[in-house]
Protein backbone atom coordinates (compact mmCIF):
# COMPACT_ATOMS: atom_id res chain seq x y z
CA UNK A 1 0.00 0.00 0.00
CA UNK A 2 1.47 3.47 -1.07
CA UNK A 3 -0.09 6.34 -0.07
CA UNK A 4 2.99 9.34 -0.78
CA UNK A 5 1.96 8.75 -4.79
CA UNK A 6 5.36 8.13 -5.26
CA UNK A 7 4.58 4.91 -7.25
CA UNK A 8 1.76 6.69 -8.82
CA UNK A 9 5.10 7.43 -11.33
CA UNK A 10 5.95 3.86 -11.93
CA UNK A 11 4.75 3.17 -15.11
CA UNK A 12 5.88 1.83 -18.20
CA UNK A 13 8.93 -0.20 -18.72
CA UNK A 14 11.76 2.81 -18.91
CA UNK A 15 12.25 3.29 -14.91
CA UNK A 16 14.97 5.57 -15.80
CA UNK A 17 12.73 8.20 -17.10
CA UNK A 18 9.96 9.56 -15.00
CA UNK A 19 9.79 6.83 -11.93
CA UNK A 20 10.28 9.19 -8.74
CA UNK A 21 13.22 7.96 -6.94
CA UNK A 22 14.95 6.30 -9.37
CA UNK A 23 18.20 7.69 -10.51
CA UNK A 24 20.03 5.88 -13.42
CA UNK A 25 24.18 5.89 -15.09
CA UNK A 26 24.18 8.31 -17.76
CA UNK A 27 25.86 5.90 -20.10
CA UNK A 28 25.27 1.98 -18.42
CA UNK A 29 21.41 2.61 -18.02
CA UNK A 30 21.75 0.94 -14.66
CA UNK A 31 19.70 1.81 -11.54
CA UNK A 32 22.70 3.98 -9.61
CA UNK A 33 20.20 4.95 -6.98
CA UNK A 34 16.69 4.44 -5.14
CA UNK A 35 15.39 6.90 -2.89
CA UNK A 36 11.67 6.37 -1.23
CA UNK A 37 11.70 9.47 1.68
CA UNK A 38 7.95 9.85 3.11
CA UNK A 39 7.48 13.34 1.58
CA UNK A 40 5.92 15.99 4.16
CA UNK A 41 2.03 16.07 3.61
CA UNK A 42 -0.52 17.51 5.00
CA UNK A 43 -1.09 18.53 9.23
CA UNK A 44 -2.66 15.26 10.36
CA UNK A 45 -3.04 13.27 6.53
CA UNK A 46 -1.00 9.97 6.59
CA UNK A 47 1.54 9.47 3.98
CA UNK A 48 3.55 6.32 4.05
CA UNK A 49 4.40 3.27 2.72
CA UNK A 50 3.02 -0.39 4.07
CA UNK A 51 4.87 -3.90 3.19
CA UNK A 52 8.36 -5.43 3.15
CA UNK A 53 11.74 -4.52 1.77
CA UNK A 54 11.55 -7.38 -0.92
CA UNK A 55 14.61 -9.79 -1.54
CA UNK A 56 14.62 -8.84 -5.01
CA UNK A 57 16.45 -5.50 -3.76
CA UNK A 58 19.57 -7.21 -3.76
CA UNK A 59 19.47 -7.43 -7.51
CA UNK A 60 20.35 -3.98 -8.25
CA UNK A 61 23.81 -4.97 -8.33
CA UNK A 62 24.76 -1.82 -9.33
CA UNK A 63 23.28 0.45 -7.07
CA UNK A 64 25.63 3.59 -4.90
CA UNK A 65 22.81 5.00 -3.19
CA UNK A 66 19.64 2.97 -1.00
CA UNK A 67 17.83 5.23 0.81
CA UNK A 68 13.80 4.14 2.23
CA UNK A 69 13.76 5.97 5.13
CA UNK A 70 10.26 7.66 7.22
CA UNK A 71 7.47 5.06 5.62
CA UNK A 72 6.51 4.02 9.13
CA UNK A 73 4.41 0.80 7.99
CA UNK A 74 7.21 -0.83 6.59
CA UNK A 75 7.92 -4.09 8.55
CA UNK A 76 9.67 -7.23 8.40
CA UNK A 77 13.52 -7.76 8.41
CA UNK A 78 16.66 -6.49 6.50
CA UNK A 79 16.67 -8.55 3.52
CA UNK A 80 20.21 -10.97 3.56
CA UNK A 81 21.11 -10.34 0.54
CA UNK A 82 21.73 -6.62 0.52
CA UNK A 83 25.35 -7.56 1.07
CA UNK A 84 25.92 -8.59 -2.44
CA UNK A 85 25.40 -4.70 -3.00
CA UNK A 86 29.16 -4.45 -3.76
CA UNK A 87 28.66 -0.68 -4.85
CA UNK A 88 26.79 0.31 -2.39
CA UNK A 89 28.16 3.82 -0.49
CA UNK A 90 24.87 4.98 1.14
CA UNK A 91 22.80 2.73 3.05
CA UNK A 92 19.86 4.73 4.88
CA UNK A 93 16.74 2.84 6.05
CA UNK A 94 15.40 5.07 8.72
CA UNK A 95 12.29 5.96 10.10
CA UNK A 96 10.17 2.73 9.56
CA UNK A 97 8.90 -0.51 11.58
CA UNK A 98 12.01 -2.89 10.60
CA UNK A 99 12.43 -5.80 13.19
CA UNK A 100 14.59 -8.28 13.85
CA UNK A 101 18.34 -8.63 13.80
CA UNK A 102 21.17 -6.12 11.60
CA UNK A 103 22.53 -8.76 9.03
CA UNK A 104 26.39 -9.71 9.70
CA UNK A 105 26.34 -10.05 6.41
CA UNK A 106 26.29 -6.11 5.89
CA UNK A 107 30.24 -6.49 6.66
CA UNK A 108 30.59 -7.56 3.55
CA UNK A 109 29.35 -3.78 1.65
CA UNK A 110 33.74 -2.95 1.59
CA UNK A 111 31.93 0.17 -0.56
CA UNK A 112 30.03 1.45 2.40
CA UNK A 113 30.73 4.92 3.50
CA UNK A 114 27.21 5.97 5.62
CA UNK A 115 24.42 3.69 7.39
CA UNK A 116 21.75 4.47 8.95
CA UNK A 117 18.95 2.20 10.21
CA UNK A 118 17.65 4.83 12.76
CA UNK A 119 14.49 4.55 14.15
CA UNK A 120 13.18 1.45 13.69
CA UNK A 121 12.58 -1.92 16.09
CA UNK A 122 15.81 -3.97 15.40
CA UNK A 123 17.00 -6.23 18.40
CA UNK A 124 20.21 -8.00 19.05
CA UNK A 125 23.38 -6.90 18.99
CA UNK A 126 25.92 -4.93 16.49
CA UNK A 127 27.33 -7.10 13.81
CA UNK A 128 31.03 -7.33 14.80
CA UNK A 129 31.65 -7.57 10.85
CA UNK A 130 30.74 -3.97 10.47
CA UNK A 131 34.56 -3.56 12.07
CA UNK A 132 35.85 -4.52 8.80
CA UNK A 133 34.50 -1.65 6.51
CA UNK A 134 37.66 0.36 6.17
CA UNK A 135 36.29 3.15 4.51
CA UNK A 136 32.79 3.37 7.24
CA UNK A 137 32.20 7.28 7.39
CA UNK A 138 28.75 7.20 9.67
CA UNK A 139 27.01 5.00 11.82
CA UNK A 140 23.50 5.77 12.50
CA UNK A 141 21.60 2.72 14.83
CA UNK A 142 19.84 5.28 17.27
CA UNK A 143 16.47 4.54 18.45
CA UNK A 144 16.44 0.91 18.04
CA UNK A 145 15.73 -1.86 20.61
CA UNK A 146 19.61 -2.68 20.44
CA UNK A 147 21.64 -4.58 23.50
CA UNK A 148 24.80 -5.63 24.30
CA UNK A 149 27.98 -4.17 24.07
CA UNK A 150 30.02 -1.90 21.13
CA UNK A 151 32.26 -4.84 19.37
CA UNK A 152 36.16 -4.62 19.87
CA UNK A 153 36.03 -4.97 16.19
CA UNK A 154 35.07 -1.29 15.52
CA UNK A 155 38.66 0.06 16.69
CA UNK A 156 39.58 -0.62 12.77
CA UNK A 157 37.12 1.98 11.79
CA UNK A 158 39.71 4.86 11.76
CA UNK A 159 37.51 6.58 8.82
CA UNK A 160 34.57 7.08 10.93
CA UNK A 161 33.44 10.77 11.56
CA UNK A 162 29.86 10.24 13.40
CA UNK A 163 28.85 7.05 15.52
CA UNK A 164 25.21 7.48 17.33
CA UNK A 165 24.49 4.62 19.08
CA UNK A 166 21.32 6.52 21.45
CA UNK A 167 18.22 5.01 22.53
CA UNK A 168 19.58 1.35 22.86
CA UNK A 169 19.63 -0.87 25.58
CA UNK A 170 23.86 -0.95 24.92
CA UNK A 171 25.33 -1.78 28.01
CA UNK A 172 29.23 -2.48 29.59
CA UNK A 173 31.71 0.01 29.53
CA UNK A 174 32.12 3.00 27.16
CA UNK A 175 35.14 1.18 25.21
CA UNK A 176 38.57 2.98 25.18
CA UNK A 177 39.12 2.52 21.40
CA UNK A 178 37.04 5.17 20.52
CA UNK A 179 39.43 7.64 21.63
CA UNK A 180 42.30 6.08 19.34
CA UNK A 181 39.06 7.46 16.30
CA UNK A 182 40.61 10.61 15.62
CA UNK A 183 37.78 11.46 12.91
CA UNK A 184 34.80 11.36 15.31
CA UNK A 185 33.06 14.70 15.13
CA UNK A 186 29.95 13.62 16.40
CA UNK A 187 29.57 10.52 19.32
CA UNK A 188 25.88 9.79 20.83
CA UNK A 189 26.00 7.45 23.19
CA UNK A 190 22.84 8.70 25.08
CA UNK A 191 19.47 7.25 26.61
CA UNK A 192 21.67 3.40 27.18
CA UNK A 193 22.88 1.33 30.01
CA UNK A 194 26.70 2.02 29.62
CA UNK A 195 28.40 1.73 33.01
CA UNK A 196 31.70 2.73 34.81
CA UNK A 197 33.62 5.83 33.91
CA UNK A 198 34.05 8.03 31.54
CA UNK A 199 37.46 6.65 29.40
CA UNK A 200 40.57 9.23 29.68
CA UNK A 201 40.77 8.25 26.30
CA UNK A 202 37.68 10.23 24.97
CA UNK A 203 40.03 13.50 25.75
CA UNK A 204 41.84 12.54 22.92
CA UNK A 205 39.14 13.80 20.41
CA UNK A 206 40.25 16.22 19.32
CA UNK A 207 38.66 17.03 16.51
CA UNK A 208 34.88 15.94 18.32
CA UNK A 209 32.48 18.60 17.53
CA UNK A 210 29.68 16.71 19.79
CA UNK A 211 29.69 14.44 22.61
CA UNK A 212 26.80 13.00 24.35
CA UNK A 213 27.03 10.63 27.16
CA UNK A 214 23.73 11.13 28.91
CA UNK A 215 20.82 8.92 30.35
CA UNK A 216 23.72 6.06 31.06
CA UNK A 217 24.80 4.66 34.41
CA UNK A 218 28.27 6.20 34.37
CA UNK A 219 30.41 6.73 37.79
CA UNK A 220 33.42 8.62 38.61
CA UNK A 221 34.78 11.77 37.90
CA UNK A 222 34.85 14.15 35.07
CA UNK A 223 38.69 13.75 33.67
CA UNK A 224 40.48 16.59 34.59
CA UNK A 225 41.86 16.28 30.92
CA UNK A 226 38.85 17.41 29.40
CA UNK A 227 40.01 20.34 28.01
CA UNK A 228 42.15 18.42 25.11
CA UNK A 229 38.35 18.51 23.56
CA UNK A 230 39.75 21.62 21.69
CA UNK A 231 36.79 21.70 19.03
CA UNK A 232 34.07 20.62 21.17
CA UNK A 233 31.00 22.73 20.96
CA UNK A 234 28.15 20.83 22.84
CA UNK A 235 28.84 18.49 26.00
CA UNK A 236 26.07 16.67 27.46
CA UNK A 237 26.97 14.36 30.49
CA UNK A 238 23.38 14.51 32.26
CA UNK A 239 21.60 11.96 33.97
CA UNK A 240 24.25 9.48 35.08
CA UNK A 241 25.85 8.99 38.49
CA UNK A 242 28.49 11.25 38.21
CA UNK A 243 30.56 13.02 41.20
CA UNK A 244 33.26 14.74 42.56
CA UNK A 245 33.74 18.45 41.39
CA UNK A 246 33.46 19.74 38.34
CA UNK A 247 37.14 20.16 37.00
CA UNK A 248 38.86 23.66 36.41
CA UNK A 249 39.73 22.62 32.86
CA UNK A 250 36.09 22.81 31.28
CA UNK A 251 36.66 26.45 31.38
CA UNK A 252 39.16 25.99 28.74
CA UNK A 253 37.15 24.34 26.12
CA UNK A 254 37.25 27.93 23.97
CA UNK A 255 34.53 26.34 21.13
CA UNK A 256 31.52 24.92 23.86
CA UNK A 257 28.24 26.82 23.57
CA UNK A 258 26.19 23.91 25.17
CA UNK A 259 26.92 22.49 28.18
CA UNK A 260 25.00 20.28 30.21
CA UNK A 261 25.90 18.25 33.69
CA UNK A 262 22.28 18.16 35.08
CA UNK A 263 20.85 15.48 37.28
CA UNK A 264 24.47 13.74 38.58
CA UNK A 265 26.07 14.29 41.80
CA UNK A 266 28.71 16.67 41.40
CA UNK A 267 29.25 19.11 44.68
CA UNK A 268 31.08 22.05 45.86
CA UNK A 269 31.37 24.81 43.95
CA UNK A 270 31.71 26.36 40.32
CA UNK A 271 35.39 26.60 39.65
CA UNK A 272 36.11 29.96 39.93
CA UNK A 273 37.92 29.76 35.98
CA UNK A 274 34.54 29.64 34.76
CA UNK A 275 33.84 33.56 35.26
CA UNK A 276 36.57 34.36 32.12
CA UNK A 277 36.18 31.16 30.32
CA UNK A 278 34.01 29.57 28.17
CA UNK A 279 34.08 32.27 25.71
CA UNK A 280 31.17 30.56 23.22
CA UNK A 281 28.77 29.75 26.24
CA UNK A 282 25.35 30.10 25.18
CA UNK A 283 23.73 27.38 27.08
CA UNK A 284 24.44 25.73 30.62
CA UNK A 285 22.76 23.30 32.55
CA UNK A 286 23.48 21.86 36.02
CA UNK A 287 20.20 21.79 37.78
CA UNK A 288 19.44 18.82 39.93
CA UNK A 289 23.20 18.07 41.24
CA UNK A 290 24.98 18.26 45.17
CA UNK A 291 26.06 21.98 44.37
CA UNK A 292 25.59 24.91 46.90
CA UNK A 293 25.61 27.93 44.70
CA UNK A 294 23.97 30.34 47.19
CA UNK A 295 23.33 32.66 44.62
CA UNK A 296 23.70 32.79 40.64
CA UNK A 297 27.01 33.20 40.01
CA UNK A 298 27.73 37.11 39.23
CA UNK A 299 29.41 36.45 35.84
CA UNK A 300 26.18 34.79 33.88
CA UNK A 301 24.47 38.33 33.81
CA UNK A 302 27.76 39.72 31.41
CA UNK A 303 26.94 37.19 28.87
CA UNK A 304 25.04 36.52 26.47
CA UNK A 305 23.13 33.21 27.68
CA UNK A 306 20.13 31.31 25.65
CA UNK A 307 19.21 29.49 28.04
CA UNK A 308 20.28 29.21 32.35
CA UNK A 309 19.07 26.14 34.19
CA UNK A 310 20.11 26.41 37.39
CA UNK A 311 17.10 24.22 39.19
CA UNK A 312 17.80 22.24 42.29
CA UNK A 313 21.01 24.31 43.03
CA UNK A 314 20.49 25.48 46.47
CA UNK A 315 19.86 29.42 45.42
CA UNK A 316 18.80 31.82 48.24
CA UNK A 317 17.82 35.57 48.13
CA UNK A 318 14.99 37.96 46.42
CA UNK A 319 14.73 36.86 42.85
CA UNK A 320 13.94 40.81 42.05
CA UNK A 321 17.70 41.79 43.04
CA UNK A 322 19.32 39.23 40.82
CA UNK A 323 20.72 40.29 37.68
CA UNK A 324 20.31 38.34 34.93
CA UNK A 325 21.07 38.43 31.13
CA UNK A 326 18.34 40.13 28.82
CA UNK A 327 19.08 37.85 26.12
CA UNK A 328 17.56 34.59 27.52
CA UNK A 329 15.22 32.03 25.59
CA UNK A 330 14.56 30.30 28.72
CA UNK A 331 15.38 29.91 32.48
CA UNK A 332 14.80 27.24 34.65
CA UNK A 333 15.23 28.45 39.04
CA UNK A 334 13.35 25.60 39.95
CA UNK A 335 13.45 24.25 43.49
CA UNK A 336 15.36 26.86 45.18
CA UNK A 337 14.74 29.31 47.94
CA UNK A 338 14.01 32.07 45.96
CA UNK A 339 11.87 34.82 47.55
CA UNK A 340 9.99 38.07 46.98
CA UNK A 341 8.11 38.76 43.69
CA UNK A 342 7.91 38.78 40.06
CA UNK A 343 6.09 41.56 38.47
CA UNK A 344 8.00 43.13 36.01
CA UNK A 345 11.21 41.02 36.34
CA UNK A 346 10.72 39.40 33.12
CA UNK A 347 9.96 43.29 31.35
CA UNK A 348 13.66 43.77 29.22
CA UNK A 349 14.17 39.63 28.58
CA UNK A 350 11.78 39.89 25.01
CA UNK A 351 13.34 36.72 23.58
CA UNK A 352 12.14 34.78 26.66
CA UNK A 353 10.21 31.78 25.69
CA UNK A 354 10.22 29.56 28.63
CA UNK A 355 10.25 30.38 32.29
CA UNK A 356 9.95 27.72 35.25
CA UNK A 357 10.31 29.11 38.54
CA UNK A 358 8.66 26.05 40.00
CA UNK A 359 8.89 25.37 44.14
CA UNK A 360 10.26 28.41 45.43
CA UNK A 361 9.07 31.23 47.68
CA UNK A 362 7.84 33.53 45.38
CA UNK A 363 4.74 35.51 45.70
CA UNK A 364 2.93 37.76 43.83
CA UNK A 365 -0.28 38.98 41.93
CA UNK A 366 -0.68 36.72 39.47
CA UNK A 367 -2.58 39.01 37.04
CA UNK A 368 0.17 41.70 37.71
CA UNK A 369 2.68 39.77 36.17
CA UNK A 370 4.29 41.25 33.29
CA UNK A 371 5.03 38.29 30.77
CA UNK A 372 6.91 38.84 27.29
CA UNK A 373 5.79 38.42 24.09
CA UNK A 374 6.38 35.44 22.88
CA UNK A 375 6.13 33.06 25.74
CA UNK A 376 5.17 29.70 25.58
CA UNK A 377 5.77 27.82 28.58
CA UNK A 378 5.24 29.00 31.91
CA UNK A 379 5.59 27.31 35.22
CA UNK A 380 4.66 28.33 38.63
CA UNK A 381 3.74 25.87 40.35
CA UNK A 382 3.91 25.18 43.79
CA UNK A 383 4.69 28.91 44.92
CA UNK A 384 2.82 31.27 46.84
CA UNK A 385 1.15 33.18 43.70
CA UNK A 386 -2.45 34.92 44.53
CA UNK A 387 -5.01 37.33 43.00
CA UNK A 388 -7.16 35.96 39.68
CA UNK A 389 -6.11 33.71 36.51
CA UNK A 390 -8.12 35.33 34.81
CA UNK A 391 -6.28 38.68 34.30
CA UNK A 392 -3.03 36.47 33.51
CA UNK A 393 -4.76 34.38 30.78
CA UNK A 394 -6.63 36.77 28.80
CA UNK A 395 -3.35 39.41 28.55
CA UNK A 396 -0.95 36.14 28.40
CA UNK A 397 0.97 35.51 25.31
CA UNK A 398 -1.00 33.98 22.33
CA UNK A 399 2.01 31.88 21.83
CA UNK A 400 1.27 29.79 25.49
CA UNK A 401 1.08 26.51 25.11
CA UNK A 402 1.99 25.39 29.13
CA UNK A 403 0.45 27.09 32.26
CA UNK A 404 0.84 25.77 35.42
CA UNK A 405 0.07 27.67 38.27
CA UNK A 406 -1.24 24.36 40.51
CA UNK A 407 -0.37 24.52 44.68
CA UNK A 408 -0.90 28.38 44.67
CA UNK A 409 -3.08 30.64 46.36
CA UNK A 410 -4.88 31.85 43.49
CA UNK A 411 -8.82 32.29 43.95
CA UNK A 412 -11.78 34.01 41.63
CA UNK A 413 -13.24 31.85 38.86
CA UNK A 414 -11.82 31.21 35.45
CA UNK A 415 -12.31 33.62 32.23
CA UNK A 416 -14.14 33.03 28.78
CA UNK A 417 -11.96 31.98 26.58
CA UNK A 418 -11.36 32.76 23.20
CA UNK A 419 -10.32 31.45 19.98
CA UNK A 420 -6.74 31.43 19.00
CA UNK A 421 -4.86 29.99 22.25
CA UNK A 422 -2.50 27.63 21.68
CA UNK A 423 -2.52 26.14 24.82
CA UNK A 424 -2.02 22.44 24.90
CA UNK A 425 -1.40 21.93 29.04
CA UNK A 426 -3.10 23.98 31.43
CA UNK A 427 -3.06 23.06 35.22
CA UNK A 428 -4.89 25.13 37.96
CA UNK A 429 -4.72 22.27 40.54
CA UNK A 430 -5.00 22.30 44.31
CA UNK A 431 -6.43 26.57 44.60
CA UNK A 432 -9.19 28.48 45.40
CA UNK A 433 -10.77 29.01 41.97
CA UNK A 434 -14.52 29.44 42.18
CA UNK A 435 -16.86 29.88 39.94
CA UNK A 436 -18.14 27.38 37.21
CA UNK A 437 -16.05 26.05 33.55
CA UNK A 438 -17.75 28.31 31.39
CA UNK A 439 -18.99 26.52 28.27
CA UNK A 440 -16.07 28.68 26.15
CA UNK A 441 -13.42 26.37 27.39
CA UNK A 442 -14.43 24.46 24.04
CA UNK A 443 -12.43 27.34 22.29
CA UNK A 444 -8.97 25.88 23.38
CA UNK A 445 -8.79 23.76 20.37
CA UNK A 446 -5.40 22.18 20.85
CA UNK A 447 -5.91 21.71 24.90
CA UNK A 448 -4.28 18.28 25.55
CA UNK A 449 -3.78 17.92 29.15
CA UNK A 450 -6.54 19.98 31.56
CA UNK A 451 -5.91 19.41 35.45
CA UNK A 452 -8.65 21.50 37.93
CA UNK A 453 -8.82 19.50 40.67
CA UNK A 454 -8.59 20.60 44.28
CA UNK A 455 -10.64 23.58 44.14
CA UNK A 456 -14.08 24.94 44.86
CA UNK A 457 -15.67 25.03 40.93
CA UNK A 458 -19.55 23.73 41.38
CA UNK A 459 -22.34 23.99 38.24
CA UNK A 460 -22.40 21.62 35.77
CA UNK A 461 -19.78 20.17 33.29
CA UNK A 462 -20.46 21.94 29.57
CA UNK A 463 -21.44 19.72 26.72
CA UNK A 464 -19.32 21.78 24.54
CA UNK A 465 -16.10 20.30 26.71
CA UNK A 466 -16.65 17.12 23.96
CA UNK A 467 -15.66 19.47 21.56
CA UNK A 468 -11.39 19.02 22.72
CA UNK A 469 -11.12 15.99 20.55
CA UNK A 470 -7.55 16.43 21.17
CA UNK A 471 -7.69 16.38 25.31
CA UNK A 472 -5.96 13.40 26.53
CA UNK A 473 -5.54 14.00 30.49
CA UNK A 474 -8.80 15.23 32.04
CA UNK A 475 -8.80 15.52 35.90
CA UNK A 476 -11.90 17.29 37.78
CA UNK A 477 -11.57 15.59 40.54
CA UNK A 478 -12.24 17.22 44.29
CA UNK A 479 -14.75 20.30 43.41
CA UNK A 480 -18.40 20.29 43.99
CA UNK A 481 -19.60 19.80 40.20
CA UNK A 482 -23.49 18.48 40.05
CA UNK A 483 -25.38 16.84 37.05
CA UNK A 484 -24.35 14.60 34.23
CA UNK A 485 -21.21 13.68 32.88
CA UNK A 486 -22.34 15.11 29.53
CA UNK A 487 -23.15 12.19 26.76
CA UNK A 488 -20.78 14.60 24.44
CA UNK A 489 -17.74 13.32 26.01
CA UNK A 490 -18.04 10.25 24.01
CA UNK A 491 -16.02 12.16 21.16
CA UNK A 492 -12.70 12.85 23.13
CA UNK A 493 -11.54 9.19 21.70
CA UNK A 494 -7.83 10.30 22.46
CA UNK A 495 -8.40 10.39 26.36
CA UNK A 496 -6.39 8.16 28.39
CA UNK A 497 -6.92 9.62 32.02
CA UNK A 498 -9.91 11.54 33.27
CA UNK A 499 -10.71 11.86 36.83
CA UNK A 500 -14.02 12.67 37.56
CA UNK A 501 -14.12 11.75 41.58
CA UNK A 502 -15.23 13.37 45.11
CA UNK A 503 -17.78 15.84 43.58
CA UNK A 504 -21.62 15.85 43.07
CA UNK A 505 -22.15 14.34 39.54
CA UNK A 506 -25.18 11.96 38.71
CA UNK A 507 -26.61 10.19 36.22
CA UNK A 508 -25.06 7.61 33.68
CA UNK A 509 -21.17 7.32 32.42
CA UNK A 510 -20.90 7.69 28.87
CA UNK A 511 -21.04 4.04 27.98
CA UNK A 512 -18.11 4.44 24.99
CA UNK A 513 -14.62 3.88 25.46
CA UNK A 514 -12.46 5.16 27.09
CA UNK A 515 -15.07 6.17 29.87
CA UNK A 516 -16.72 2.56 30.54
CA UNK A 517 -13.33 1.46 31.10
CA UNK A 518 -11.57 3.82 33.40
CA UNK A 519 -10.86 2.15 36.80
CA UNK A 520 -13.97 2.91 39.38
CA UNK A 521 -11.38 5.52 41.48
CA UNK A 522 -12.23 7.50 38.75
CA UNK A 523 -15.62 8.19 39.52
CA UNK A 524 -15.88 7.59 43.17
CA UNK A 525 -17.20 9.77 45.46
CA UNK A 526 -19.86 10.84 43.79
CA UNK A 527 -24.07 11.41 44.24
CA UNK A 528 -25.73 8.56 41.87
CA UNK A 529 -23.35 7.73 39.31
CA UNK A 530 -23.89 4.66 37.31
CA UNK A 531 -23.90 2.29 34.61
CA UNK A 532 -19.26 0.57 33.52
CA UNK A 533 -17.37 0.57 35.19
CA UNK A 534 -19.63 1.06 38.28
CA UNK A 535 -22.95 -0.77 38.55
CA UNK A 536 -25.93 -0.62 35.78
CA UNK A 537 -28.20 2.32 36.05
CA UNK A 538 -31.52 1.06 37.90
CA UNK A 539 -34.34 1.54 35.66
CA UNK A 540 -37.39 3.42 36.49
CA UNK A 541 -40.37 1.39 37.05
Amino acid sequence: MDTTGILFSWTGLDCCGAWEGIECHPTTGRVISLQLERPQGEAGKALFMRGTLSPSLGSLQFLEVMVISGMKQIRGTIPENLSGLAHLTQLYLEGNMLQGLIPSDLGRLTSLKALSLSGNQLQGQLPPSLGSIGGLLQINVGRNLLTGPVPPTYKNLHALQSLDLSYNSFSGGIPSFLGQLQNLTLLDLSHNQFSGGIPLSLCSLSNALDISLSYNKLTGEIPSQIDRLRSISTLSLSNNLLTGSIPVSVAKLEKLWYLNLSRNGFSGSLPSGLANGLPSLLSIDLSYNSLKLGTIPYWVKNRGLRDLHLAGCNIRGDLATLKLPTSLNSIDLSENYLTGGIDKFFTNMTSLQEIKLSSNMLRSNISSIVLPDGLTMLDLHSNQFYGSVSGLLQKGSKFLQVLDLSHNKIMGGLPEFSEGMELRWLDLSVNGITGQIPSSISKLASLERLDLSRNQIKGILPASMGQMVRLEWLDLSSNGLTGRIPMSFTGLVNMKHASFRANRFCGQIPQAKPFNIFPVVAYAHNLCLCGKPLPPCKKLS
